[in-house]
């Protein structure tokens, strides 16, 4: 009876800790949906305020640099105890006349008509109450490229390869636009042997062939019309003639309509062949030329300037005197180019707080990406620079290890959306995958990517509390997780083909992760060898 009892009060106590944990995740998920609709009310996209409590610390306590080292005079944050965490500090409730911001402090200034609130910027640790959730922080970038204006143009096609249809291509006729011959060989018409027709034969792009009599073969090229009438093709592998009698003979069944291409077989005229936000490739190319086209409508590219920041930074030769090489500079350009953006140039700007305000308020681009500065170091300039411009921040540090320093601004009177990345190499790639890659697919037109998981191999360690992306190279099966994956290391990614995506407190072995994949994925020639 006591077992029994035991059993009874064990199941339901299951019971309840599974309805607790739907509950939870039911939640969470309409805090994220909730957080990123909120967050799009400051550029304008809806009429409601937003609140998006960001957080700027640094995993080094400083301010990262691209080699990897804190900047050295940057205050120190006392690490957080290992188990313990923030609680989140929700906003309260705006009086009349007043609006929240993005930080969730409030401003007595009434909203003017028609204008959006403003999120103020400041460096306060109030301002830094958490940090945005990763997933959350990648969905807002997303949402917000994709209900970016794009404008469109029509470009030639020799011009068209790397963008985004804006218009669809509907086919202008049939393809093919008459029966064609799909083989060297002879056309026959009716049953075998057949006289051989006298003459250089049919060949492709010679006009319209005469009807063929039943009883008759004639020599056709690949590409050439068919004649009226006509049953069949033989290859001329397939075929024997008496050149003594002019007959034709078949050495294999001759099956009507074989090796004929028959008229529309690809398409019929007003098909759609490419929908919009189709990435044209060369294939594409090659189809709509098929197809009659001469340009095709498409969106152009975003946009991108790429400022990096620090007075320590070497362009060329081995790093001396405290001084180190720039391995933000070389990298993100090629990279937003492989992400269909157009790199207006790398401009290096040093801790220079005048030229880096200078940069942000003549750019014409539609994204600037700046390298360093985000955290609260003396010569980290990118806060101070924002507040003074008015911009926006949407999004101000990431709950995602490395890269937690990155954010995600707009600035003012519609001008271009900035993200912040971390001076740390890898911190940056953190960054550039978070933020940038989605919002620059959204602005570009392309189609959001198809999030797949994978199985890890080999246990992988997490973070306490934040996200983990970690290098990873694909097998057969599974995921291995690549050694020299620290924020200031570029070994691992350089051996890569994607990243993992590990939840706080990691992954045991053969636990199914979500993968970022790089966009060189497919072509790299790399296996983990000395990487693992």
């Amino acid at each position: 009876m006591e077992l029994r009892t035991a059993e009874a009060e064990r199941s339901a106590e299951a019971e309840r800790t599974a309805e607790a944990e739907r509950t939870a995740e039911e939640l969470r998920a309409a805090d994220v949906e909730r957080a990123v609709e909120q967050a799009l009310a400051l550029v304008g996209r809806q009429a409601q305020a937003a609140h998006l409590p960001p957080d700027r610390s640094d995993e080094t306590g400083g301010s990262a640099r691209p080699d990897g080292s804190a900047r050295p005079n940057g205050p120190a944050r006392p690490a957080r105890p290992a188990g313990s965490a923030r609680p989140a500090r929700p906003a309260p409730p705006a009086a009349p006349g007043e609006t929240s911001g993005a930080n969730g402090a409030r401003s007595g200034a009434p909203v003017p008509p028609g204008r959006p609130p403003t999120a103020p910027l400041t460096s306060t640790p109030a301002h830094r109450a958490r940090a945005t959730p990763w997933s959350e922080a990648r969905a807002l970038a997303e949402r917000l490229g994709r209900v970016a204006p794009r404008a469109a143009h029509r470009l030639p096609l020799d011009r068209s390869l790397g963008h985004v249809l804006a218009e669809a291509v509907v086919a202008l006729t049939d393809l093919p636009s008459f029966d064609t011959s799909a083989m060297d060989g002879w056309v026959v018409a009716g049953p075998g042997p057949w006289n051989v027709r006298d003459g250089e034969g049919l060949l492709a792009g010679r006009g319209t062939a005469e009807p063929l009599p039943d009883g008759e073969a004639v020599r056709i090229a690949t590409g050439a019309r068919i004649p009226v009438d006509a049953t069949a093709v033989i290859r001329s592998e397939h075929a024997r003639t008496d050149v003594a009698k002019g007959m034709l003979h078949g050495t294999r069944e001759v099956v009507p309509g074989q090796d004929i291409r028959p008229r529309g077989q690809e398409c019929r005229s007003g098909d759609l062949l490419l929908p919009v936000g189709t990435l044209v490739t060369p294939p594409v190319l090659g189809l709509a030329a098929a197809a009659g086209y001469d340009a095709l409508v498409a969106v152009p590219r975003p946009r991108v300037d790429v400022l990096v920041l620090g007075d320590e930074l070497l362009t060329g030769g081995l790093p001396h005197d405290g001084l180190i090489r720039d391995a933000l500079g070389p990298m993100l350009g090629p990279w937003l180019r492989s992400l269909g953006a157009e790199v207006t140039g790398t401009r290096r700007l040093g801790d220079d707080a005048d030229a880096l305000r200078e940069a942000l308020t003549t750019s014409d681009a539609d994204l600037i990406l700046t390298t360093g500065g985000t955290a609260a170091g003396p010569v980290d300039h990118v806060h101070p620079v924002l507040a003074g411009t008015g911009a926006e921040l949407l999004v101000d540090g990431v709950a995602v290890r490395p890269g937690h320093p990155m954010l995600l601004a707009r600035l003012t009177d519609g001008g271009p959306y900035l993200v912040g990345l971390p001076g740390n190499p890898l911190a940056a790639v953190s960054g550039l995958l978070t933020l940038a890659e989605p919002l620059l697919r959204g602005i570009a037109g392309r189609l959001p990517q198809d999030a797949y998981r994978a199985p890890v191999r080999e246990a992988v360690q997490g973070h306490p509390h934040d996200t983990r992306l970690v290098p990873v190279v694909h097998h057969t099966d599974s995921v291995v997780a690549l050694h020299y994956n620290g924020p200031a290391m570029l070994r691992g990614i350089a051996a890569a083909d994607g990243l993992a995506v590990v939840p706080p407190g990691g992954v045991r072995s053969g636990t199914e992760v979500e993968i970022l994949d790089l966009p060189w994925a497919s072509a790299t020639p790399w296996t983990e060898g000395c990487f693992t």
